[in-house]
């Protein structure tokens, strides 16, 4: 199922314990549809280490779905800018010829880069596992008030296709009988001509009870009162598990091929046009159901 949902959290420097400007941490996350769960995760560098935490919290909540989720810590640039001591410049080019000596054709610092290694020179690390679980758990929570809306939107539209189901299992069932009794009728009919004696003399009572046994025989094979059946009690749980919500999409999944294997013996015992036809159509919507219920979770 699809969502998306983007917090931030703003840290002021006294709460960083340094000096310098404002951090802002910024969780994305986002999912598409999928039938497993695949998780990718994009972290800046700062966040590398919370990424086992993280990752055991995504999987505990979710189930399926394509989720990316990016976080980021971000510095306010309208801050003022801290300036380096002249010792800690003195460290930095002192670092930087050493460094050279030994690689003579390494690139000499920026100053952006420069600062940005003088601010973070003898700072504190900054524990963000905390911060980062809550901000994970608050972006968490949206997305899936987001799939939870999806789901209902989803959940409407299974309703509908199981209501067109069942009104073709209704106009199924009573083109049975009137099958068996026309082919009963077409069975008499050969075997009257194939058996008919010279100047119109009776049927033998031996052909007459073959013809029966015939008509017989192809009642059982086209009658699809046991498929109709089972069609109509996989509909039954497959609402029960829509009002039941929760995690249904696996099952779901399983009782949809259930479905398309009755429709498909539905139409292998048709001997009608109308029987083929229902066939069809139901297996149109059983296939507009599947789509759908691998995107549930």
């Amino acid at each position: 199922m699809t969502g998306y949902a983007s917090v931030q959290l703003a840290m002021a420097p006294e709460a960083e314990g340094r000096a310098g400007s404002a951090r802002r941490l910024g969780l994305e996350i986002r999912s598409v549809n999928s039938r497993f769960l695949d998780l990718s995760l994009r972290l800046s560098d700062e966040l590398r280490a919370q990424e086992p935490a993280l990752r055991a919290l995504l999987t505990q909540q979710l189930k399926r779905g394509k989720v990316e989720v990016r976080a980021f810590v971000d510095t306010d640039e309208s801050a003022a800018l801290a300036e380096p001591t002249p010792r800690l410049l003195q460290r930095l080019g002192a670092v930087q010829d050493a460094v050279r000596s030994w690689l003579p054709d390494a690139a000499p610092l920026t100053v952006a880069e420069a600062l940005r290694l003088c601010a973070n020179a003898g700072a504190p690390a900054q524990d963000w596992s905390v911060p980062m679980l809550e901000l994970a758990q608050r972006a968490l929570d949206d997305m899936v008030a987001a799939r939870e809306r999806e789901g209902e939107r989803l959940a409407a539209m299974l309703q509908d296709r199981l209501a067109q189901l069942r009104a073709l299992a209704r106009q199924a069932a009573p083109l049975v009988p009137q099958l068996v009794e026309q082919q009963r009728q077409r069975f008499m009919e050969r075997w009257r001509e194939a058996m008919q004696l010279a100047e119109g003399a009776a049927v033998p009572e031996a052909a007459q009870d073959r013809a029966l046994s015939e008509a017989t025989a192809f009642a059982i094979r086209i009658d699809v009162a046991e498929e109709i059946t089972r069609l109509q009690s996989h509909l039954d749980e497959i609402e029960r598990l829509l009002k039941k919500g929760g995690e249904v999409g696996k099952r779901l999944d399983f009782l949809i091929q259930e479905l398309h294997r009755e429709a498909n013996t539905l139409g292998s015992k048709s001997a009608a046009m109308d029987l083929t036809r229902i066939s069809v159509d139901m297996k149109v919507l059983i296939e507009q159901m599947r789509e759908q219920v691998q995107n549930i979770e």
